[in-house]
């Protein structure tokens, strides 16, 4: 092996641990921002501002962060939260099933298993969850499962 090469290579290695170091760090701060909203029950519009930060922060919403938002959901259906958490979860969802690579602008089969076992978890289908799935309706064909979930 040249010097070259190992030194391109040494490079790639470190841009990998730091990459791994930037997941680490985003997790845990999914995992504190999971605790502090439900600390008091309520999404807030400050708690609000971090998730967005945090999760938008590499411009996409990957299944885990997706998960994490309707987990956040489920936790604080039906009590008075700011009117920004149920946009930001729209739009967040939204972009995670509509801005993927594999399925560009609709929901492929993986996504509507997802989705529809996200969304019948609790038993319930709530205004936020309505809201998404009126949001979805408009910018994509909607599974007929789906749309008779509105």
């Amino acid at each position: 092996m040249t010097l070259e090469r190992l030194v391109n290579y040494l490079r790639l290695l470190q841009k990998l641990i730091w990459l791994s170091n930037q997941q680490n760090r985003s997790k845990m701060t999914l995992n504190e921002l999971k605790s502090s909203i439900l600390e008091d029950g309520i999404v807030d519009a400050t708690e609000v501002s971090q998730m967005r930060a945090v999760l938008f922060a590499d411009g996409v919403i990957d299944r885990q962060e997706a998960d994490f938002l309707f987990e956040i959901n489920d936790a604080v259906s039906g009590k008075a939260n700011d009117k920004a958490w149920a946009e930001f979860f729209v739009e967040a969802i939204a972009s995670h099933l509509l801005d993927d690579d594999d399925s560009p602008g609709e929901i492929d089969a993986d996504e509507l298993k997802w989705l529809s076992s996200k969304l019948l978890a609790d038993g319930q289908i709530d205004g936020t969850e309505t809201a998404l799935l009126r949001e979805l309706s408009k910018n994509t064909s909607l599974p007929e499962e789906l749309a008779s979930l509105i």
